[in-house]
């Protein structure tokens, strides 16, 4: 028995080692630690500062990552200062090119572009403190950001401080550094200046797109505190950044076709007024806008050549445009060359399904001048007849057949030849168009209640995921909104103090000392189901 467990136990174990795991020796817990600074040269804090030159040491071996976007420099240099090795070491080197200013408190912010070398760990918010006087600044301010009009706040946000002294212009954020600045960077919506003196400062904050400390109305957005602020404070200041519409101006005009110019612009088209010549003869034009861009469309009959051979053309082939913005009158010569003629198509906004509370629409490629109803018929299907009324829109070249639509309907639109004139005098091929509608159950209706509103009239907007508004309506007075028909979506609610009354938000100016709209969201989702009746309460109180 003794020996038959012997046999046992010594087979046990050779199945045991043979069943045994090959492995490996592992290398221990993933490092998440930043690098520590061990001494810098001079020391931190330093006042009296009179060197170029200052060395920090850490404990490890550290990289540079982005350090001539994280580095925010307090007040700004001129230059930027050089810092080396580019390679890994456990010594960095800073070298000043500048001259610093007397009795200054200077702030060298390294955001997170120093990591250790193997794992990336940065060392966030790394900051270098000297004074070129006996003591460091220690005053402070702090605040938000956001955007004027989107729920989306920009990164990488500089904020900066003027100092409102004798020499203190409104020009100054186009064309001086501040004295003080901080930056956002990646992720944070709020900002701290720190290490100021006291005194009266204008606040600023910039979309810096140029990264250079200047005010560029054309590409930045800018958000400022409408009075001069006085450090020290326990204010928290609230900036909100927009893009200027900026002043009206036009910029070029060029040729698209035989009969078509495009005239580039800045600022609001709509009083933009275009007078065509050519050798003497004025030319009658029809201006439209141009799909997503910022031009015009300024449409004219063919030119017609009177001359015959190329030496009298070439006298002539220039035409004459005067451009009025509402403020100057500018004149283009434009060179033409032979291009052909738009030819008339069209197409309907809406294919297949038209929603109840929509109107048929057609986009024209060129712009309608005139329309003959009797070669239009609306049917349902059962061939009735439908009444409908015409209504054209020559600066969207869209034309609209606006009609009473009936629920689970079926409709067929119909144009025969010559239902549409353009400007060219170019009529329409026969085009058939079949629509259907849905269920007034395949829709929601939402109700809102708002109370709490400062002023009106208030402009309310549903937006969908993507932020395009799907409904928009004008309360002029404190009762129900009723938004019906509308279609199932979780919709986020925007509500626009319409100051101006143009049905439209407007974008605040800084030399005008003008803020934008002012804009409230819901801060929650409003679910809107099919065949749901939803009453909302809206509080603008903040």
């Amino acid at each position: 028995m003794y020996k038959k467990t012997g046999i046992v136990l010594v087979l046990s174990l050779l199945v045991f080692c043979s069943c045994a795991k090959r492995g490996s020796i592992s290398g221990g817990l993933k490092d998440t630690l930043a690098p520590v600074l061990k001494f810098c040269i001079p020391k931190n804090y330093t006042t009296n500062f009179s060197t170029k030159t200052v060395q920090f040491t850490f404990d490890e071996y550290v990289k540079l990552k982005n350090v001539n976007k994280q580095l925010i420099i307090s007040p700004p240099l001129k230059y930027q200062p050089e810092i080396t090795p580019s390679t890994a070491s456990k010594t960095i080197i800073l070298k000043i090119k500048d001259t610093l200013a007397p009795n200054t408190t200077y702030s060298f912010n390294f955001g997170e572009s120093i990591q250790d070398n193997n794992e990336g760990n940065p060392l966030r918010q790394f900051k270098f403190l000297c004074s070129t006087g006996s003591y460091i600044d220690s005053l402070s301010i702090k605040g938000t950001i956001a955007d004027a009009l989107n729920t989306k706040t920009d990164h990488f946000v500089s904020v900066m401080l003027y100092e409102a002294n004798e020499k203190y212009t409104d020009s100054i954020v186009f064309k001086e550094n501040p004295r003080y600045v901080t930056n956002t960077l990646d992720s944070a919506t709020t900002f701290e200046l720190a290490n100021l003196k006291a005194g009266k400062y204008l606040l600023v904050a910039l979309k810096d797109e140029n990264s250079n400390y200047r005010f560029n109305p054309k590409e930045d957005k800018i958000g400022f505190h409408q009075q001069f602020i006085t450090v020290p404070t326990d204010s928290v200041f609230n900036l909100k950044l927009f893009k200027e519409v900026p002043a009206n101006k036009t910029v070029k005009v060029s040729q698209a076709s035989a009969n078509r110019l495009l005239l580039g612009y800045e600022g609001e088209p709509s009083k933009i007024k275009v007078n065509l010549t050519k050798a003497g003869e004025n030319y009658p034009v029809l201006i439209s806008k141009f799909p997503k861009k910022d031009s015009i469309q300024i449409w004219h009959k063919p030119i017609k050549w009177s001359m015959k051979t190329k030496e009298e053309k070439a006298k002539i082939d220039s035409i004459s445009v005067d451009v009025t913005n509402g403020i100057a009158m500018q004149n283009f010569m434009v060179k033409l060359k032979g291009q052909k003629v738009d030819s008339l198509s069209i197409k309907p906004v809406f294919s297949g399904v038209l929603p109840l509370k929509n109107e048929f629409e057609l986009e024209t490629s060129t712009p309608i001048v005139k329309w003959d109803a009797s070669k239009m018929s609306i049917k349902r299907k059962d061939s009735t007849q439908v009444t409908f009324r015409v209504v054209n829109d020559t600066w969207n070249q869209k034309l609209t057949l606006a009609f009473a639509k009936e629920p689970l309907e079926k409709y067929t639109i119909q144009l025969l030849p010559g239902a549409l004139t353009d400007f060219m005098e170019q009529t329409n091929d026969t085009v058939v168009y079949k629509v259907e509608t849905k269920n007034t159950s395949e829709y929601g209706n939402l109700q809102l209640t708002i109370s709490n509103a400062k002023r009106f009239p208030l402009l309310v907007e549903l937006l969908d995921k993507s932020g395009e508004v799907l409904e928009q309506a004008v309360l002029a007075s404190p009762e129900p909104l009723p938004f019906s028909l509308i279609k199932p979506e979780k919709y986020t609610l925007r509500v626009i103090y319409d100051d101006n009354q143009n049905k439209a938000w407007d974008a605040g100016n800084f030399l005008a000392k003008r803020q934008s709209e002012e804009v409230f969201y819901f801060p929650k989702e409003i679910d809107v189901r099919a065949n749901w009746d939803i009453e909302q309460m809206v509080n603008l109180q903040p």
